[in-house]
């Protein structure tokens, strides 16, 4: 599972897959080096909604309350608020507004995901809420609209492309 976490101001990518006899947990604050933490599962156990385990000889325990993309993490006597995205909500929060392109020069992929259409083609002119493409991601099928007239700049994908998290889709320029 991968999550993206904001604390402190601070954007952390947080990864956590289970193997056979561990936990492996990745926590990468943004621009820095990533830290690999491995936590046996006979160290951890689950409570009704929180968990327990020990870690570098130190004992947690903490609960987890929320809904959508606003966590309290409660742990050591103290809390935090934490906006936690995994992968699907990236992708709503990616689409807000009905998948249309901001005031930004590039429209970029929210999320990994596959081309199954474009639309469009550089030098040419869209209004608003013109479709630009279709991307598919967490098995949904997601049409990309331009919000305001633009002209098409380049367009980088083309159909069947794989796409990463971040990568440019379209540049644009403002409609003259």
């Amino acid at each position: 599972m991968n999550f993206q976490a904001k604390l402190k101001g601070k954007d952390y990518f947080i990864s956590v897959t289970e193997e056979l006899r561990t936990w492996n947990v990745c926590l990468q604050e943004k621009g820095k080096q990533a830290e690999l933490h491995e936590i046996p599962k006979e160290n951890f156990k689950r409570m009704d909604q929180a968990i327990s385990f020990l870690f570098e000889d130190s004992s947690y325990m903490i609960d987890v309350v929320g809904e959508g993309t606003q966590y309290t993490v409660y742990t050591r006597g103290s809390y935090r608020e934490i906006p936690l995205f995994n992968d699907e909500s990236l992708l709503h929060e990616s689409l807000k507004g009905g998948g249309v392109v901001g005031t930004s020069d590039t429209l970029k992929a929210g999320m990994p995901g596959k081309i199954t259409d474009v639309f469009v083609s550089a030098g040419q002119k869209v209004d608003a809420g013109q479709p630009l493409l279709i991307m598919e991601a967490m098995k949904m099928e997601n049409e990309m609209k331009a919000s305001h007239a633009c002209v098409i700049k380049d367009v980088k994908v083309q159909k069947g492309d794989s796409v990463e998290s971040g990568a440019i889709l379209i540049q644009f320029e403002q409609a003259e």
